[in-house]
Order: structure tokens, then C-alpha cells, then sequence
């Protein structure tokens, strides 16, 4: 794309996008304030098919090529390759989607490694309070610890029976349901735990840096 030509802190070149989704940090949009419900937040609506975002480029990444790092304050480092991801990633979840754009995805059916599992793989030292995940594309988005590992979060290769698609992430994502899907990085490359919690790319640029849906966490203030 001829208009990415401003690189950003710690992420990829500026695009229209970036620059959209920042004016919109700065307006409030989507703030509407309308009410919830027991499954749909505030100001969210229901879609049928999932909606393709990305940052203007979807890495092409083969299996047999594909790692997975995850390093920083735990006791043990590990690099996946694809066959001993698959070996383990074998867990099974179904959960709703709720992007910060205001749609939202029901019953979707994911299959890979739950981030519980991964945690008590790695066993983070008693300093590691977050987690930083980095991408193919040089996005990246923080999370802490316990949001990281809750019950729903996965490491995810399929979606409703099928290969995860390049377009959502594939070959592996990751999903964190209770939170605003930016929070879902797409195609992981690293997995880093650290002491305290930092920005990410959304989070630098105008984003919650919590993201909860249900008290409409989308922008940083």
C-alpha cells in the first residue's frame, strides 16, 4: 500500500486505518450509551458472518516453517514449531466475539491450546505480572497475566471444524473472549511475559489498555 510510509513505536507503518481508528479513539465513536444485556454489551450488535480487519497486511506464513516463541520471566523458554504446537493444541472451546467496532460474533467453535495450559508449561516467575504478544505483521497487544490465562483464552488453529483462514489469523491466533477482539492477536509469532504492563500498537494509539466490553472499555480515558 503506497500510503504506509509512517512507521509507529514498537509496530507497523501508519495506514488510513491506524489513522481512522485514532480519530475514533479521539471522538468516542461507537460510545452510544446504550445498555447490554446478558450476552450482547453495551452498544454492540449481532453479525452472521465474521468481519475480515487487519492492519493492511496478512502475513502468509507456511506451517512447515511456522514458530512460536515464548520467552521472558519463566522458569522455562520454549519455541513451538508446527507439528509439536499440533501435538498439544487439542482443547476445545465455544465463545462469543465482541470487536471494539461494535460487532459482534456468536458461538464461535475454536480448537488449539488453551493459554492455562501454556502458563503452567512455561511457569512464570513470580515477577511476571503481564504478557506481551507480538505478531508476524509487527502488531503487538498486552495483556495481564490473569487475563491472559483465564478459562476461555486459546492459542487457536481452527475455527467451526476448519483450518484457521490467513484473513483471521491462521495459521495461529490468539483468542481472549471476555475482552475486545483487538485484543485476539492474529497471526502470534512471540509470547512474552514481563514484570509490568505496557502499551501495545492499539494501546499506543488511543485504546484501553484493559478492554472490557461489558464497562465499554474501548478508548484510554
Amino acid at each position: 500500500m503506497t500510503e504506509d510510509v509512517d512507521k509507529l513505536p514498537d509496530g507497523p507503518a501508519d495506514s488510513k486505518l491506524t489513522r481512522t481508528k485514532r480519530a475514533w479513539a479521539r471522538a468516542g465513536q461507537f460510545l452510544t450509551g446504550r445498555s447490554g444485556t446478558d450476552r450482547l454489551p453495551p452498544s454492540q450488535h449481532v453479525v452472521s458472518k465474521w468481519p475480515v480487519l487487519d492492519l493492511g497486511r496478512q502475513p502468509d506464513i507456511a506451517t512447515d516453517s511456522w514458530k512460536l516463541a515464548v520467552h521472558g520471566l519463566v522458569e522455562t523458554t520454549k519455541t513451538f514449531d508446527w507439528p509439536g504446537f499440533k501435538a498439544l493444541a487439542r482443547d476445545e472451546r465455544k465463545t462469543d466475539i465482541h470487536c471494539v467496532t461494535s460487532w459482534s460474533l456468536y458461538d464461535n467453535r475454536w480448537r488449539g491450546l488453551s493459554t492455562q495450559s501454556l502458563v503452567n508449561d512455561v511457569k512464570p516467575s513470580p515477577e511476571a505480572r503481564a504478557v506481551m504478544v507480538h505478531c508476524f505483521d509487527g502488531y503487538s497487544t498486552n495483556l495481564t497475566l490473569e487475563d491472559f490465562a483465564a478459562p476461555d483464552s486459546m492459542l487457536v488453529h481452527s475455527w467451526n471444524g476448519a483450518p484457521l483462514e490467513r484473513a483471521h489469523g491462521g495459521p495461529v491466533r490468539l483468542v481472549v473472549p471476555h475482552l475486545y477482539f483487538w485484543k485476539s492477536a492474529k497471526w502470534v509469532s512471540r509470547i512474552e511475559f514481563i514484570a509490568a504492563d505496557r502499551p501495545g500498537f492499539w494501546e499506543q494509539n488511543g485504546y484501553n489498555m484493559h478492554g472490557d466490553p461489558w464497562s465499554e472499555q474501548r478508548y484510554a480515558r
